[in-house]
């Protein structure tokens, strides 16, 4: 192997939900994200999820930014401190519950015990998220994922999947 064909990991910043959220729904995303790609900001899905998330709860604690992370509220009830996650639809739910995991984890890692809900506004409903060993191991597996695909030197290649119509990079993977 000569020196041009070395691949130099590029060294992306610390892995916050956004990126576990990204690589959940699609890596190509993932990598563009994590290069500072980003994605078209005026896309309708982004700006009503935007909206969804500023209006949603407002009443009902703060967004807390930790490290790469921001949750969309945290809040005590009971003594208890739970991270909320506010999502449009339960569609990608998988990529919700993994995403809350992960705040989940860096709190833990700090010394904070929390518990995760997700909520889903338009379809009034939630659900509890739970960390425990299966996510732990998850997670470090996802992680390691996440700096595997993100120190290729491309994107992986566009491949259509159902999240392309609601994607904020369709244009630059489908133009």
């Amino acid at each position: 192997m000569s020196e041009e064909d070395t691949i130099v990991p590029t060294p992306i910043p610390h892995i916050g939900g956004t990126l576990i959220w990204y690589y959940m729904i699609c890596h190509r995303e993932l990598w563009l994200m994590a290069h500072a790609l980003n994605p078209d900001e005026d896309d309708p899905n982004i700006e009503y999820g935007r909206f969804l998330h500023e209006r949603s709860y407002a009443r009902e604690g703060n967004e807390i930014e930790m490290g790469s992370s921001k949750m969309d509220r945290v809040i005590e009830r009971g003594g208890q401190l739970i991270v909320v996650e506010i999502k449009k639809s339960s569609r990608a739910i998988e990529s919700a519950r993994t995403q809350l995991a992960h705040y989940l984890l860096e709190l833990e890692e700090r010394g904070i015990e929390a518990q995760g809900e997700l909520r889903f506004p338009e379809e009034r409903r939630k659900e509890i998220v739970m960390l425990d060993d299966a996510w732990r191991d998850r997670l470090r597996n996802i992680k390691d994922d996440i700096v595997r695909i993100t120190a290729e030197p491309k994107p992986p290649p566009a491949k259509r999947i159902s999240w392309c119509s609601h994607c904020g990079y369709v244009e630059f993977c489908w133009s």
